[in-house]
């Protein structure tokens, strides 16, 4: 809400803040690791600090605004520095400039702050817009530490380059900031990077104020603009391709080269890298969902957990466009990652770089076959849909590589589904299925896997009809066709869909991950490791929209005392993964000896993707999730950091509450004879 300690802009130095860049005693939400493991690559995944005895849970926010405590800290601090209005020269010290608090006009509890940083380079400024409360993004996943929208501008004695925009909410607090920066001179250049609402939201206010502006993207880009702007209206498109020719002298030795990015995470994205500054504008890529007032990486380990998360759900289902990217721009020579989403990348610029290069070759190498996914930019929730299916698809090891069909032409879409072992289609509007999907059907063979789903358009050709041509020719099937019952998908379809990317995948892979897990291991081994004995308990979450999932354990043990924390191994592969990232909350009910079999038979039933494990269950909900009426014991437990261990994650997480149901009881033992198998 507006808090009256927040109404004058004030230039905080960064020697005024914690090493976290955050002011103290601000609760905003994920309370991070306390220590980590370092993930594959030496990424850990998890930050230092947090209060224990605490556990963020997504479905459950703490925010400054509800903590009297953390808004009087707040406050003190902000007295104590020096007041300036925006757009005042505070070049002698590396200052950012707050704006006031506002909040976002349908929901008065979230919070929106207008940040400006005047010194990022020569005649280069960065206006970040923090979203402080914001707990969902894009895809449907869920945000520990609200999210920024960063856009960039690069002023001349020639020329006003504007490097994207920023959301619509932000559009009173936004030109608020850029409009004395500007000191009545026009924009003459805006670079888009692409043209998803966030960074493009307020384009056609650029456009409307400046006819005369150039506007630089994407030949794909450009023709989503149209759709962005005035109806009627026109604006002064630039092409750009990359290379020398396209290139566009700012003055004053400002010389901006392009690069084409498609996929990350859209089919219109572009880089951009200014010469003299060393800065490359990454809109996207490299980014995290992390809302702090320093506007640098200045704490390394509190970003990387943020920073894998960001990569696994956006990133990774596009591994390979990542690549392409990185050797497109290899001979950059730059020292800023100016990204779109969370701290600008500066500190550790080049780690931050070879993670996306790590990450996305391990994925492409452990990739047991490739999946071609078909869909219409801009049309329904396609986009949302496609990318979490992928998330999906990608945990169960399947490399996917995305075909928007406004995009390519017919010989592309053929090169896009050669090699291709799966074809996945989200059905288009009815105007492009006429044109385009008959082109697929010619280039898939009748080995090929199909799948098919709606994208919640209003006019989607029907998903029978896309399915029966493919299942006429013998293409196998394996996961039913998914349809959406309501006017926009509820967090139960984004279950749904993801987890149908697992299934999807693991029917592709099936005989070849059963025959290579038999054959890596030692028989003598096998043995010798299957003689580990364990419990059996059951891993339970519960998170918004009425979304549960769970699956039985066996790989689990204590891991510290102080804090009390326990380890559970977690299939990479499995739903409830996706729930138990760092700052989630999970119940581990541990099952009974001699009655456990009925719930073990239960929860190890193979279930059609988003049905809740729990129908027909006795439980009671916590705030970290379902308790087993039947459960011998229970812990309520946080996400504290994850240790990429191959083909599962190892959550350590810290226990918070727990009780015993039955003290005469004990639990329930798991044995094996060999350990190629659970």
């Amino acid at each position: 809400a507006n808090h009256s300690d927040f109404v004058m802009p004030v230039v905080v130095s960064m020697t005024s803040l914690p090493s976290s860049g955050r002011l103290p005693g601000a609760a905003r939400g994920s309370l991070g690791a306390r220590g980590s493991f370092g993930a594959r690559g030496g990424a850990p995944q998890g930050s230092s600090g947090g209060a224990r005895g605490s556990c963020h849970v997504r479905r459950v926010r703490v925010s400054a605004s509800s903590s009297p405590a953390s808004g009087a800290s707040r406050s003190r601090v902000m007295m104590a520095a020096v007041e300036a209005p925006l757009g005042e020269d505070v070049s002698a010290e590396k200052s950012f400039v707050l704006g006031p608090m506002t909040s976002q006009a349908d929901r008065p509890e979230k919070r929106l702050q207008v940040e400006v940083v005047p010194n990022l380079a020569e005649n280069t400024t960065a206006i970040r817009c923090l979203d402080w409360d914001r707990d969902r993004f894009d895809i449907e996943f869920a945000l520990a530490e609200g999210t920024t929208y960063n856009s960039y501008l690069i002023q001349t004695a020639e020329a006003t380059c504007l490097v994207d925009t920023s959301h619509e909410k932000f559009r009173d607090a936004y030109w608020a900031a850029l409009d004395p920066l500007l000191n009545g001179k026009p924009i003459t250049h805006l670079v888009v990077s692409h043209t998803e609402p966030d960074h493009s939201g307020l384009v056609k206010d650029v456009v409307d104020k400046f006819p005369e502006v150039k506007v630089y993207g994407t030949k794909v880009c450009l023709t989503f603009l149209k759709d962005l702007v005035s109806e009627g209206q026109t604006f002064d498109g630039v092409t750009v391709k990359g290379g020398e020719a396209d290139n566009v002298d700012l003055g004053d030795g400002h010389t901006l080269e392009f690069v084409a990015a498609p996929n990350l995470h859209w089919p219109d994205t572009m880089f951009t890298l200014d010469r003299k500054t060393g800065i490359v504008y990454t809109c996207d890529a490299f980014g995290q969902h992390f809302c702090t007032e320093d506007p640098y990486d200045t704490n390394v380990d509190e970003l990387l957990d943020h920073y894998r998360f960001y990569y696994d759900c956006l990133m990774r289902p596009n591994s390979r466009s990542v690549l392409t990217a990185l050797r497109k721009t290899k001979e950059w020579e730059y020292d800023t990652i100016a990204v779109g989403h969370g701290p600008i990348l500066r500190k550790s610029m080049t780690m931050w770089k070879d993670y996306y290069a790590t990450w996305s070759e391990a994925a492409l190498e452990a990739a047991a076959g490739r999946a071609a996914v078909i869909y219409e930019h801009g049309y329904g929730y396609a986009e949302r849909l496609s990318q979490i299916f992928a998330k999906g698809a990608n945990k169960a090891g399947i490399e996917t590589e995305f075909i928007d069909l406004t995009a390519v032409d017919d010989q592309e879409v053929i090169e896009a589904l050669h090699g291709a072992s799966g074809v996945v289609i989200f059905s288009p509007s009815s105007a492009v299925a006429e044109t385009k999907l008959s082109t697929a059907f010619a280039a898939s063979s009748s080995k090929r896997k199909i799948f098919v789903a709606e994208s919640c358009g209003g006019d989607d050709e029907p998903v029978d009809s896309i399915l029966r041509p493919y299942v006429e020719s013998g293409c196998d099937c394996p996961v039913d066709p998914l349809r959406i019952k309501t006017a926009e998908p509820t967090p139960l379809d984004y279950q749904k869909y993801e987890e149908a990317g697992t299934d999807f995948a693991q029917a592709m892979t099936k005989k070849v991950a059963a025959t290579a897990r038999k054959d890596a291991m030692n028989a003598g081994i096998a043995k010798s490791l299957g003689r580990i004995h364990s419990g059996l308990y059951v891993v339970a979450v519960e998170a918004e929209g009425g979304v549960r999932t769970a699956m039985i354990a066996s790989w689990v043990t204590q891991a510290s005392f102080e804090p009390l924390g326990i380890t559970v191994a977690v299939a990479k592969d499995r739903a409830v993964e996706s729930y138990m990232q760092v700052g989630d909350g999970f119940v581990l009910n541990i099952l009974e000896e001699g009655k456990a079999d009925a719930t073990m038979k239960h929860f190890l039933k193979r279930y059609a993707p988003g049905v809740d494990r729990f129908e027909g269950i006795d439980y009671d909900s916590t705030p970290c999730g379902p308790v087993l009426g039947n459960a011998l014991a229970h812990l309520q437990c946080c996400v504290r950091s994850r240790l990429d261990t191959g083909d599962h994650w190892v959550i350590y997480a810290e226990v918070i509450e727990g009780a015993v149901s039955n003290p005469q009881g004990r639990t329930a033992s798991h044995r094996r004879v060999v350990a190629t198998y659970y």
